[in-house]
């Protein structure tokens, strides 16, 4: 089966919308101490620069799984593709812990090990890996289970103490585990995220239909999934854990109905940014000719631009810190600051972080091409772990 444009547009479009929000994590002046979905201190243009990077993870993620279905109409070698996506799995879980940790926290001594998207998708392909020969309807019927019903884990009632609750926690919900210095952070807990990568790889199906006939289908997809969020969250019953309530003014009321729960991807979550994915599929296709070209660019080399685009905003950030006349013994890198000094003002406004943001992005432009182009005309056998 030919490439699938739609996926590589769209996915170009959350890779760049992803290069915002790790500007403002490393950069903005209040990212170290405020949360910007927390209603007490942000603000509407602050929330949303959040907001709208939530879609990156899951379309991120459902669409790994999607790219592992349609590989296997190109190969169908079930053998030699579990074997693929099993080593593929375990090297992404290694790549998060080294690579992608450093270039996250330039901590030469690890004292954080955090498991984020590409630890989770790792795990995702390892289990994709070892349920290949399942029907993808199975599957997909599974993650949707997942995605529906792993919010109830909390009111299951486990004893504090249970060897259950200590075994599946870290599956499921975040949790901090300190050994000495040391902590591991599971940011990102496997199984919800498994349930969205399950759905995206049952998906790979209705590529194989017709454009026109498959637009229609991820049209409907998209609206019926956004009425459901707009439902549940208006019931305000189930489906986040974080309930929405009536704030001081309409614009912040509907900042509470918007802000759902990423950590881990609640029901409601997944289905407002899931929704809006499959809404941008069903035209990715009709936007304009200029705007596919710079998207495909991105989202044909995805994992490459995930890696290097946190360097180069890193090193932006220790630029930064020099800039404002900060010197290298006062840069703290074990803490999880980034390297910015605790206790002293640093970081820049939002709208500074907006042109870093387009900064970013039109520098990683040339070697995405580059590295694109290096793929598509070499078969080295390590390019199909990047």
């Amino acid at each position: 089966m030919k490439r699938q444009l739609s996926i590589d547009i769209v996915r170009g479009i959350v890779m760049i919308i992803m290069a915002l929000d790790h500007v403002r994590d490393l950069m903005h002046i209040d990212s170290i101490t405020q949360s910007p979905t927390d209603l007490a201190t942000t603000s509407p243009l602050l929330f949303f620069t959040r907001w709208i990077t939530h879609l990156c993870a899951p379309i991120f993620v459902f669409l790994a799984g999607t790219s592992v279905y349609l590989s296997l109409q190109t190969k169908n070698d079930i053998a030699y593709k579990r074997q693929l996506l099993i080593k593929r799995g375990f090297w992404l879980i290694f790549l998060e812990f080294t690579i992608v940790n450093f270039g996250l926290f330039f901590d030469i001594g690890f004292h954080t090990l955090l498991f984020e998207v590409i630890a989770a998708i790792g795990f995702g392909f390892f289990i994709l890996g070892l349920l290949l020969k399942i029907r993808p309807k199975t599957l997909g019927i599974t993650g949707l289970i997942i995605i529906f019903c792993h919010n109830l884990l909390p009111l299951i009632p486990f004893a504090e103490s249970s060897v259950v609750k200590a075994v599946l926690s870290p599956f499921f919900s975040p949790i901090v585990v300190p050994f000495g210095e040391r902590a591991f952070v599971m940011g990102y807990p496997p199984i919800p995220w498994l349930g969205i990568m399950m759905v995206g790889f049952a998906t790979g199906k209705f590529f194989e239909r017709a454009q026109e006939t498959r637009k229609r289908l991820f049209l409907k997809i998209g609206l019926l999934a956004l009425s459901l969020f707009g439902a549940l969250r208006f019931i305000n019953i189930y489906g986040d854990p974080a309930l929405w309530s009536t704030q001081k003014d309409v614009v912040f009321t509907f900042l509470s109905f918007m802000n759902v729960t990423k950590y881990p991807p609640s029901l409601l979550f997944c289905l407002v940014t899931l929704g809006i994915m499959f809404l941008l599929l069903a035209f990715a296709e009709e936007f304009q000719s200029n705007t596919k070209k710079v998207t495909l660019i991105y989202g044909k080399v995805p994992l490459f631009y995930f890696v290097v685009h946190f360097y180069v905003i890193h090193i932006l950030t220790l630029i930064m810190l020099f800039a404002q006349g900060f010197n290298w013994p006062q840069f703290e890198f074990s803490s999880g600051t980034f390297g910015r000094p605790k206790g002293a003002e640093s970081g820049l406004p939002l709208g500074t972080i907006y042109l870093i943001w387009i900064c970013v992005v039109v520098i990683l432009y040339k070697p995405c091409q580059w590295f694109g182009k290096y793929k598509a005309e070499n078969q080295h056998w390590w390019l199909k772990y990047i």
